[in-house]
């Protein structure tokens, strides 16, 4: 078995940057791996307009490191009130890359996401006319349905009705993390796809409580069952073009998760290929992981492949207890003090 792994220069179609101090401090990680990312809009106040989203591209573009490339694809926030004229203008700016559908109350920063799908129907048929791809944070939020089944409720309320309304209408099922999940893109009309996260492939809910409350592995959609994570193993390493790489690296500072209402997120753009490698070797499909990370995504999102390559290197290595997270802040990675044994070859 070959000790190097070298892939076409991968993407990430779910990624999380923050702003300001934080941004700066985070987005080296995802720029040494990554040559684009899909970058979501929930911020405070939200980004909902392509206005919004070309002024906090900028600020992403000015936070690069020297010397780098990396494009942020940028995302609108998707509300109630999103005028249909809004789709037009985000299709023509060239870097809006779609709209993300966070049902309210669903996630970090998610007051102001939709109550009503059906309330943006309007501006989902002008997206399926332009091609402009619909994401979806895949949860109901009523406090009578179980933490554990809000996916399948999406899906069965929500999700199934939507793509049968909109039968033109592009859409990305976010960091699944159910078997339904994964039947329901297999079985899906052509237009639907879906992104794995690589704690969703890693982790299953007993991680959660290990030992006692284990807040560093609390996310949103929350860790699922085993026979689910091995579910998502498989749809991943299938080389099925539907399912492709979406890290949600979401990086919380440490005292916002370590606490009596701890934030949901897990941070992995520290060493997202090196997790995935180990999640398709442990699959024997390390052939299939360039598919998976730098080929599916562009495709379904109609944009070119990378140019260039990333090479990882079988070697063990211990990310640090936590990175930076500017100021005084700090953000404790996935697998922190622990090993890992790939590990990305500088260039």
């Amino acid at each position: 078995m070959s000790d190097l792994l070298t892939l076409r220069r991968p993407d990430d179609w779910h990624l999380h940057l923050r702003d300001g101090a934080a941004l700066a401090a985070v987005l080296p990680h995802t720029a040494r791996q990554f040559a684009r990312a899909i970058v979501m809009p929930n911020l405070k106040p939200p980004v909902t307009t392509t206005r919004l989203a070309g002024e906090y591209r900028d600020r992403i573009l000015a936070a690069r490191p020297a010397g780098s490339d990396f494009q942020p694809l940028m995302t609108l926030y998707l509300t109630d009130n999103t005028p249909p004229s809004e789709v037009d203008t985000a299709a023509a700016s060239g870097f809006v890359a779609g709209f993300k559908m966070y049902p309210a109350g669903a996630t970090t920063n998610s007051d102001s996401g939709v109550t009503d799908l059906r309330r943006t129907d309007a501006v989902l048929a002008r997206m399926a006319e332009l091609g402009v791809v619909l994401q979806v944070h895949g949860e109901v939020t009523h406090d009578h349905v179980d933490v554990f089944d809000r996916e399948q409720r999406f899906i069965d309320d929500i999700l199934g009705p939507l793509v049968e309304r909109h039968p033109r209408l592009r859409v990305v099922f976010e960091h699944i993390t159910t078997s339904a999940a994964a039947d329901f893109v297999r079985g899906a009309r052509d237009g639907i796809a879906a992104t794995i996260t690589p704690q969703h492939l890693l982790h299953n809910r007993n991680d959660l409580f290990r030992g006692g409350i284990r807040p560093h592995f609390y996310c949103l959609p929350v860790l699922k069952t085993q026979q689910d994570r091995l579910a998502l193993v498989e749809a991943a390493t299938s080389g099925d073009p539907r399912f492709f790489l979406g890290t949600d690296s979401a990086p919380h500072a440490r005292h916002t998760k370590e606490n009596d209402c701890g934030c949901a997120g897990m941070y992995s753009a520290h060493a997202a290929l090196e997790l995935y490698a180990e999640v398709f070797e442990d699959a024997g499909a390390l052939h299939r992981l360039e598919g998976f990370a730098s080929h599916f995504g562009p495709d379904f999102y109609r944009l070119p492949r990378n140019p260039g390559t990333v090479t990882l290197a079988r070697r063990e290595w211990s990310p640090p207890a936590a990175y930076p997270m500017g100021g005084s802040d700090v953000v404790v990675p996935m697998r922190a003090g622990g090993k890992l044994r790939w590990q990305l070859v500088e260039a």
